[in-house]
């Protein structure tokens, strides 16, 4: 019979389960011993995304891609749906132009609330099974964030990728995210409150209670103090992006943002728009860590720039190498980076991929663990009037599986980084959303190497397709998807990393019988 103190831990492992999606449990056995409970992976039964609402200009158009990989689900067939949340204030840019609004446009403005509250419940995009996207279209600058949960067999893996373009005038460019899972604590280098930029943090709660969040900005000298970032309240199932240059009276060039909550979740990602280079999503660095992967530079790159911040005490030293085709180098007069705690740290790689697609590996200049970090790339391509901006956060490893939605006939690229010993993984292209059947290919990628692929579209490809990236052996893959549009003579592109889909989870034998959910 199991001891009250045994039966407790399994009860609050059963709770972390269901909470966070992962869980350990350790039994206490006779004297100083202490018995490892055997437990398995299990798939998820439930998973929650968010959407930002990509409201850029009436000019905009967004594609929703949704997608389950085949094979993991058990049970119920289960439901993906993506639905429009029910407010999305935006925050004002502290000019009071907000409080100005005649009568007729605040009738206006009544009358799209009202449309949105009638349209809150129905799906944007609704995924039928696993293999298979869903898609859906949206225009304009009133398309609102979107939330949304996938259960039983649809759960295991689930992704949704938000890409808007955006042709010309301001923020144009080709912005591409993979909406996120909710959580307390996000890290955001590469941002800016400069004069040339304008940056908003988007802020989207999937719950019935209101979230509370506080946004901390960490510049070249540290803290940018402000209080107008503390307690901003996130209502229920809504969204509400801030302009973080009204948060603060600085105007600096390389920002690091900090978001986390007092109260509830959220999911936080960041559109960075620039006057000369465009605009795209800037998605959260992995968590603080002392060795980093940024996978995806573009072999015709001809800027990259790199942002990194150490959040704990210490200062960090990191060596700064670029991995090619053939093997690892250390970039000309780059070869290191010093970081000081709490302040943000940059350097100028300029063009250093010339002609090679590569990724950027970051380690302790004295090995071992090192000091925690968070990293992202800033990455131009083009020159003059034609230039186009995209962002590359540190990233996980692959794992036992990632995916990336909305790939094309033309136009992707996947990028797959074995930082350490060589991997093979098998790439999956999935059916295509209006027809098509699923192609899989095996890769080998030698250590310290980038192996960019233009991946096989599935045979008789309609509509968009998912690439899937599973781990067969060897040491671990960091991934990444450039997706590239050609517009007016500029490569609009984004770039999606490809880190654990988060499909399983780790339950003790005791509580295999209950429901785990990834949310």
């Amino acid at each position: 019979m199991k001891s009250t103190s045994s039966l407790s831990l399994i009860a609050g492992t059963v709770a972390l389960a269901a909470v966070t999606g992962f869980a350990v449990l350790t039994a206490p056995g006779d004297g100083d011993t202490a018995e490892a409970a055997t437990a398995a992976r299990l798939p998820v039964e439930r998973s929650t995304l968010l959407c930002p609402a990509p409201g850029l200009s009436e000019l905009s158009e967004t594609t929703y891609t949704s997608f389950t990989p085949a094979g993991d689900g058990a049970g119920e067939a289960g439901a993906a749906e993506l639905t429009p949340t029910t407010t999305s204030e935006i925050t004002d840019d502290g000019d009071g132009e907000g409080d100005k609004k005649d009568e007729k446009d605040k009738k206006k403005d009544d009358k799209k609330k009202d449309d949105k509250k009638a349209d809150a419940g129905k799906p944007v995009v609704a995924l039928k099974e696993p293999g298979k996207p869903a898609v859906a279209e949206e225009s304009g600058a009133d398309t609102p964030a979107l939330v949304g949960t996938a259960t039983g067999r649809l759960a295991p893996g689930w992704t949704a990728q938000q890409t808007t373009m955006v042709e010309a005038g301001e923020g144009r460019g080709l912005l591409g995210v993979s909406c996120t899972v909710p959580d307390t604590d996000f890290w955001f280098p590469a941002a800016s409150t400069a004069k040339s930029r304008q940056d908003y943090v988007h802020l989207t709660n999937p719950d019935d209670t209101a979230a509370v969040a506080d946004i901390e900005l960490y510049g070249p000298e540290g803290s940018l103090k402000s209080e107008v970032g503390e307690g901003i309240t996130v209502p229920a199932r809504s969204s509400v992006p801030v302009l973080i240059s009204t948060l603060t009276s600085e105007a600096v060039d390389d920002v690091t943002v900090h978001v986390t909550t007092r109260t509830g979740r959220v999911g936080a990602v960041v559109r960075a728009a620039d006057d000369k280079t465009g605009s795209d999503w800037l998605a959260a660095s992995t968590a603080p860590t002392g060795t980093l992967v940024m996978p995806g530079i573009p072999d015709d790159a001809t800027s990259v720039r790199l942002v990194a911040f150490a959040p704990g005490d210490d200062d960090a030293d990191l060596k700064v190498k670029l991995l090619g085709k053939t093997g690892a180098i250390t970039p000309a007069g780059n070869d290191g980076l010093h970081v000081k705690s709490q302040m943000t740290a940059s350097l100028d790689l300029k063009d250093l991929t010339k002609g090679e697609p590569g990724s950027l590996l970051l380690t302790p200049e004295k090995g071992g663990k090192g000091t925690p970090i968070v990293a992202a790339l800033r990455v131009v391509r083009g020159s003059g009037d034609k230039q186009e901006v995209a962002y590359i956060p540190a990233t996980g490893p692959v794992g036992a599986r990632g995916t990336v939605a909305d790939n094309r006939s033309e136009g992707s690229v996947l990028s797959l980084t074995a930082p350490g010993a060589a991997a093979t993984v098998k790439v999956t292209a999935s059916a295509g959303s209006g027809g098509g059947e699923k192609v899989v290919k095996k890769y080998t990628v030698k250590g310290s190497t980038t192996l960019a692929v233009v991946p096989s579209a599935p045979s008789g490809l309609k509509g968009g397709y998912a690439l899937t990236v599973e781990t067969e052996s060897g040491g671990p893959v960091h991934a990444a998807r450039t997706l590239t549009v050609t517009q007016g003579g500029i490569k609009m592109f984004t770039v999606q990393t490809l880190p654990d889909d988060g499909g399983t989870v780790e339950v003790p034998e005791a509580v295999q019988d209950l429901s785990v959910l990834r949310d």
